[in-house]
């Protein structure tokens, strides 16, 4: 092909070690095989920005800019342009410029913009540039739900939040070429809502690095001392991830503990909220904060849960912990999207009674979770490496002659 990629993603995708990074991680590297990559991204905090480097070994050119907005400055000036605060949050005005610069000094030929905070960077282009919105998750879909189920001003701004970022994504939707989702859950809901067909609206599934995420792979293992151990990964300043382990600390763990009273519940994961701290108080909840290696926690775990009520899209950490061979116990919410079957590939549980319940019937049957954990493995082989569920993102940019498709209308 003759042209390249313009990339714009909300964190660099460096280090992959939360959700949004993996994903965003896998989609830069398979575009690099394809054309030369120029990256435009953020960083959360100086940590983010040491990764630089390692992002130039990939990108043709970068623009890595520390994110320093703060929230209520964002709120402000979210409220004060009729703007969804998730986009005035992410703004910029030298991503603008390098943005501007880029289109008209490299020979771009297709844009790809991850997630919906990204799409406002995108300047109107010649029609021989091809435009993928990545919207990876149905955000609006999630706040409006916090709105939903909240009270106080908090739940008039999640609702609010919800009804002004729909209006974008649908506005966004209307001029990309091709938007994509993260599940085709996900990309049927959108449909339904801008109601453009399934040619311009997708899905680009997650998938798991099986090479990792291999139980015979050489990690360091953990002490896990004696019981029964379960565990949940993920990042742990993230309201889902934070409700799923407030809940399983506190209605379902003293449940299996009455049958299995030395079992230990493991939090682990980055940046622990103060609420998720305090959980370390309970009888058998260990908060390990970030760590080197998740492998280690995962292949130790006799049971990994994720007992999320409200999630979007394919969670990777059920992804992880199946490729690791790990026995699941999920919520409904945690398992749509993943193509696998309940009481095959792992175990749905509805509720905190349900969750219990399932967690004590897999440590009374180690025969049965371990069906279980290599079904999990086996079903991750042959449905979620990277190279499958990436191998047509190509063809969604340049046609088979390698020209950029043509812009939609």
């Amino acid at each position: 092909m003759t042209g390249e990629i313009l990339f714009l993603c909300h964190r660099i995708p460096f280090p992959p070690d939360r959700g949004d990074k993996i994903r965003s991680c896998h989609l830069l590297k398979r575009l690099a095989q394809v054309a030369p990559v120029h990256v435009g991204c953020f960083a959360d905090d100086d940590r983010d920005m040491r990764f630089a480097a390692e992002l130039a070994q990939v990108a043709a050119s970068q623009c890595l800019l520390r994110r320093d907005r703060s929230k209520v400055v964002a709120g402000l000036t979210g409220l004060a342009k009729r703007q969804s605060l998730l986009i005035s949050l992410f703004d910029h005005p030298d991503l603008h410029r390098w943005v501007g610069k880029t289109l008209a000094e490299r020979p771009i030929r297709a844009v790809v913009a991850y997630s919906a905070q990204m799409a406002h960077f995108v300047p109107t282009l010649p029609s021989d540039v091809r435009f993928l919105m990545d919207f990876v998750d149905f955000d609006s879909a999630k706040y409006a739900a916090y709105g939903a189920e909240g009270r106080g001003p908090m739940a008039w701004i999640n609702r609010r939040e919800g009804r002004v970022l729909l209006d974008f994504e649908k506005r966004v939707a209307q001029w990309a070429d091709i938007c994509s989702f993260v599940s085709e859950a996900e990309a049927s809901l959108f449909r339904d809502v801008c109601g453009l067909g399934p040619d311009r609206i997708v899905a680009i599934e997650n998938g798991v690095a099986l090479d990792y995420f291999d139980p015979a792979a050489d990690f360091p293992a953990i002490d896990h001392g004696d019981g029964p151990l379960l565990v949940f990964t993920g990042q742990m300043d993230y309201r889902p991830n934070v409700e799923a382990v407030e809940s399983f600390a506190r209605q379902t763990l003293p449940a299996i503990r009455t049958v299995h009273p030395d079992a230990r519940f493991a939090i682990v994961g980055r940046n622990p909220a103060k609420q998720v701290e305090a959980l370390a108080d309970l009888p058998g909840v260990i908060v390990t904060g970030g760590v080197p290696d998740v492998r280690g926690w995962l292949a130790a775990a006799d049971v990994v849960v994720a007992p999320l009520r409200i999630a979007r899209g394919i969670q990777n950490k059920v992804l992880e912990a199946m490729a690791m061979a790990r026995p699941v116990v999920a919520s409904p919410q945690a398992a749509e999207g993943i193509d696998a079957t309940d009481d095959l590939h792992f175990l749905i549980a509805a509720n905190p009674a349900e969750e219990a319940a399932k967690v004590i019937a897999l440590l009374a049957d180690p025969a049965r979770a371990t069906r279980l954990a290599v079904a999990a493995r086996a079903r991750m082989e042959e449905r979620y490496r990277w190279t499958a569920t990436l191998a047509g993102l190509p063809d969604m940019l340049f046609s088979s002659d390698g020209k950029a498709g043509s812009r939609a209308a």
